[in-house]
């Protein structure tokens, strides 16, 4: 993907400084800076689960009990709906 970015004359500057100090080119810097800004997902399945408990979304339905039996009744519900 590309991506055009306007920066101003000094914030290119303070890039193209900043990335000659580490051996790179502005643009490899950039990626680098932007990979390392950007938040991971879940690699793995605890993780999934870690990041769902975070954000409250397991045990949001405490009034579901069974949650295979409620899965089972919303299907058969789709199932059987009448059309619009």
């Amino acid at each position: 993907m590309a991506l055009t970015i306007n920066l101003s004359l000094e914030v290119e500057s303070q890039l193209e400084n900043e990335a000659g100090l580490r051996g790179l080119n502005a643009s490899e810097y950039v990626l680098q800076l932007i990979q390392t800004a950007l938040p991971e997902g879940p690699k793995t399945g605890s993780d999934l689960v870690a990041y769902w408990q975070h954000e409250g979304l397991i045990g949001s339905r405490p009034d579901i009990i069974d949650s295979g039996a409620n899965a089972r009744m919303l299907r058969s519900k789709s199932e059987t709906r009448e059309p619009d």
